[in-house]
């Protein structure tokens, strides 16, 4: 059997390549085709080469999916696809209940993804999009790992934002279509799967097999209230604070800033963004 293996060498701080080669052992005995998906201009062509009974494993972490599922965005898969979790937060894995250490096939995953529009440009996602104390965490741990070699502590950037950098916004948010508006807002990310931001769990009643997508709220408090309850948010348990938590359910989606503010998507940054929607 040949396996072609597509792996993001900066996956993982830029330790994935080497525990990428663990496949030579899990999958010896067939061939092993290991090709930089980095280095490919058009995964969807690539494909296209492979006989239907080869298959494809994508090893990396939720980024790396991410730039997956765009690239193939209306292609029906001939191949069956496994993933090789070889990233930091794994957000993807917590959220189906698997573990590291084996191949996990995820074709039924790659279909009826959720689409996030911002700044006039689509884009499918697979865990969630990020707007608020998150976006900006991955706006600055991005520009951390610019300058050094060393592995982010998003705990630690969160935590620094929330006490002195961060300042909330004023948010309109629109849920298959009924507008709601809220002042003091923190974090207001949508939701596809459970986990987020390296095990957060924003919504944690979100269900990817419900077909709707769940927003969270997190808002109407001061600094220090939203220190002290943020933790939380890696337990599920933040919502208990119905006070200063809201969470929406639906298909359609609208969070509009009254300020710009960086957003992510799977992990990845887009910068200076006041508004994003989101339809499944």
């Amino acid at each position: 059997m040949t396996y072609h293996i597509l792996y993001n060498p900066k996956s993982n701080n830029g330790a994935a390549e080497q525990e990428t080669k663990t496949l030579d052992t899990l999958l010896s005995g067939n061939t092993l085709e290991y090709i930089d998906i980095l280095s490919v201009e058009s995964v969807k062509e690539l494909i296209a080469l492979f006989p239907a009974e080869d298959k494809i494993v994508l090893a990396g972490g939720d980024g790396t999916l991410n730039h997956f599922i765009n690239d193939i965005d209306g292609m029906e898969l001939a191949q069956e696809v496994f993933f090789y979790p070889t990233g930091t937060g794994n957000d993807f894995l917590a959220s189906i209940g698997e573990e590291k250490g084996k191949l996990i096939p995820i074709n039924r995953y790659l279909g009826n993804l959720p689409t996030v529009t911002v700044n006039g440009k689509s884009y499918k996602f697979i865990n969630g999009v990020g707007f608020g104390i998150d976006g900006y965490c991955c706006e600055v741990g991005d520009e951390m790992r610019l300058k050094s070699d060393k592995p982010v502590n998003y705990t630690s950037i969160a935590i620094k934002g929330l006490l002195f950098h961060f300042k909330p916004v004023n948010a309109k948010v629109t849920v298959d279509g009924r507008v709601r508006r809220f002042r003091k807002v923190w974090i207001a990310p949508t939701m596809f799967g459970r986990f987020y931001g390296g095990g957060m769990i924003p919504t944690p009643d979100q269900k990817r097999e419900d077909g709707t997508v769940s927003t969270m709220v997190y808002h109407r408090c001061g600094k220090l209230k939203a220190l002290m309850v943020f933790p939380s948010i890696f337990k599920g348990e933040h919502v208990k604070h119905t006070e200063m938590v809201e969470v929406f359910k639906g298909h359609n989606v609208t969070v509009t800033f009254d300020r710009p503010t960086a957003l992510q998507i799977d992990g990845e940054t887009i910068k200076n963004v006041t508004s994003y929607s989101v339809k499944i």
